[in-house]
């Protein structure tokens, strides 16, 4: 597969499984992923599907709105005709990996890391040279990414 995005995200409703005429299992599942930071941050909704043996499981039980989750899959991009006659764009992921991230309701382990850096961070004044710059803040804001 050539076309692949993995993301994480927060489970934006309760995950569903439905079967198709042919027996097949699908899990759907809306998740959110944040964009950008501050006043130009976005929030890109992506509508993941998991097909299969794996949308069988257990899994639904555990895919509720809150939960952090890791999907990786093909991304493709589905236009509609909404109900009051405008055309809306979709963002739609057959997921290959579908994990669930620490606990429901719980940020992602990246929001806490800079704090865990700055607490074991030697406290001696003059830098150690470990071939790493050490930088007094882990992020910029000037920084777009």
């Amino acid at each position: 597969m050539s076309n692949v995005f993995s993301f994480t995200g927060t489970v934006g409703r309760d995950a569903e499984v439905r079967y198709l005429p042919s027996g097949q299992a699908v899990l759907n599942v809306a998740v959110a992923n944040n964009i950008g930071f501050g006043d130009k941050q976005q929030t890109l909704w992506i509508s993941v599907a998991l097909w299969g043996k794996r949308a069988e499981g257990q899994l639904q039980n555990y895919l509720k709105k809150g939960q952090q989750v890791f999907v990786s899959g093909e991304l493709s991009q589905r236009e509609y005709k909404a109900n009051d006659g405008t055309t809306k764009t979709s963002l739609e992921l057959n997921a290959n990996i579908l994990d669930l991230v620490g606990k429901r309701g719980e940020s992602t382990q990246t929001a806490s890391q800079p704090q865990q850096y700055s607490q074991t961070r030697p406290s001696s004044a003059a830098p150690q040279s470990s071939g790493v710059d050490n930088f007094d803040t882990p992020y910029d804001d000037d920084i777009p990414f």
